[in-house]
């Protein structure tokens, strides 16, 4: 496994590897590594010939009142990840080597950066759509891999993809779980013993959510109140929102929901100082 902390290191691989037409993977991370970024570099080693993990901790997705300066960082733990896992090549590059001389590159996100996450965190899709189109177009054409717990993100990269017509072909991979279903963040370090025993009621509510629209349901306010009852009836949880939308568009579907229709359960909530987000897929029987 190599290491560079350049865009010409890392395009200088880039061309060896793409001379005899190998298979490009990427995964972009802001570091904290653990099981569930493991996960997506197993999953883009079994698909292509060359892997690269990026390892950039991007203060534009930060608010100022957010956790940049306290955002989890190991460095030396996130490259044993890497290598223990076949990723081949790691880009560890510093904020002027992606904006150089402070030039931020201004990006547009399309309608479903809006709600959700966009009203709770309103420039954080902004922030994510100029560090992932500068990191896609220095890559050149490859297949990158993001978890499906971050899965409004997921549209956002996707419509930046198609907007600027970038050869990328985004690769959504199933989200990591605790034993208890707590979805793995590198923000779960921030839980107290406490909080951390709580947070599973997210995944639990999400999963009361299914089996309720799995049964019948199709008064999606009645699931959506089932949902905001159950994590707000655990002490520590104070909710941010809770929805049920059209996966694509992000809107919700006016009732009643016909039969067929796939819809995505999302969850964000707060423990202590810890922003958790989960959610869980469903289709209308």
């Amino acid at each position: 496994m190599e290491v560079t902390d350049t865009i010409s290191g890392l395009q200088e691989y880039l061309s060896i590897f793409r001379r005899d037409g190998e298979k490009v993977g990427f995964i972009p991370t802001m570091g904290a590594l653990h099981e569930g970024h493991a996960s997506l570099v197993d999953a883009a080693v079994a698909d292509n010939d060359f892997v690269v993990v990026s390892i950039f901790v991007n203060p534009l997705q930060f608010a100022p009142d957010e956790d940049l300066d306290s955002y989890p960082r190991d460095l030396l733990n996130d490259l044993r990840i890497c290598e223990d896992h076949g990723a081949d090549l790691i880009f560890t590059p510093s904020f002027n080597e992606i904006y150089p001389n402070g030039d931020l590159e201004s990006v547009g996100v399309g309608s479903v950066a809006l709600p959700l996450e966009g009203e709770a965190r309103p420039d954080h899709f902004a922030g994510v759509a100029a560090v992932v189109s500068r990191l896609f177009k220095v890559m050149g054409p490859c297949w990158a891999y993001f978890g499906e717990k971050d899965f409004q993100q997921i549209a956002v990269v996707k419509e930046l993809v198609m907007d600027q017509g970038l050869e990328i072909e985004v690769v959504a991979c199933p989200t990591v779980r605790e034993d208890d279903g707590l979805a793995l963040s590198s923000r779960n370090a921030y839980l107290s013993l406490e909080e951390r025993n709580q947070a599973p009621i997210l995944y639990r509510a999400l999963q009361a959510g299914v089996v309720a629209i799995e049964e019948g349901e199709i008064d999606l306010k009645k699931v959506t109140s089932l949902i905001v009852r159950m994590v707000e009836a655990v002490p520590d949880a104070r909710l941010e929102y809770a929805a049920i939308v059209d996966p694509v568009t992000f809107v919700t579907p006016s009732f009643p929901v016909d039969s067929g229709v796939p819809l995505r359960l999302l969850v964000s909530c707060w423990f202590g100082s810890a922003r958790l987000i989960d959610n869980l897929g469903v289709q209308v029987p």
